[in-house]
């Protein structure tokens, strides 16, 4: 086939979950990228050579991409020809989350800076060099896009989700019962019908 959409999991996800995603696109070839990266630096190197290469001969690229995936692409694939992206509870502002992360903590950010690296109660490892990063490198983003959004997401507040989808003039569709983590058969569901919505629009 001449259309493809590669498929970009969130964390704890895998490449596999692009099955799913076969029967929303019947006329493309659905691929999962299986990524190393663990941080945005990392994804500048590796994400644009696997989209290439992926996109190498095909008339249309989509990309479906989920959570901290959907944040590795926001900062890395802006600039690539691509016909639409879809972007499931995508991680849009990181520095305000990883600031959120270091109040759950009691972290100060002098604390941080001198220290570089510390290990939270909650399971993530705060970076004073992630947070560099995300202030020194704001999201550029042109290419027209579709923000699925679960109102009792823990991670992304609803102002920063809507100032966001407007900033970039991005279709922003809510599931009130929706998580950051779409699982449930009811979340699903819905997640299938604005990705069909989304493809035909």
């Amino acid at each position: 086939m001449d259309r493809i959409v590669i498929y970009i999991h969130g964390k704890g996800g895998s490449a596999a979950e692009a099955e799913h995603y076969r029967a929303l696109f019947p006329d493309a070839d659905v691929i999962g990228f299986d990524y190393h990266s663990q941080t945005p630096w990392e994804a500048r190197k590796e994400f644009p050579a696997f989209y290439d290469e992926a996109a190498a001969g095909r008339r249309s690229v989509s990309v479906v991409a989920n959570s901290i995936g959907a944040y590795f692409t926001l900062c890395t694939l802006g600039g690539k020809p691509m016909e639409k992206a879809f972007f499931i509870s995508p991680i849009v502002d990181m520095e305000k989350l990883i600031l959120n992360m270091m109040r759950w903590a009691n972290v100060t950010e002098e604390e941080l800076r001198q220290r570089k690296e510390i290990p939270t109660e909650f399971g993530e490892t705060l970076s004073w060099k992630y947070l560099s990063y995300a202030r020194e490198n704001p999201i550029e983003w042109r290419i027209p896009a579709h923000i699925l959004y679960g109102g009792k997401d823990n991670l992304t507040a609803r102002d920063t989700i809507a100032a966001f989808a407007e900033k970039i003039g991005a279709v922003l569709t809510v599931m009130e019962n929706g998580e950051h983590w779409f699982h449930t058969d009811e979340q699903m569901n819905f997640l299938d019908e604005w990705v069909k919505r989304g493809r035909t629009s």
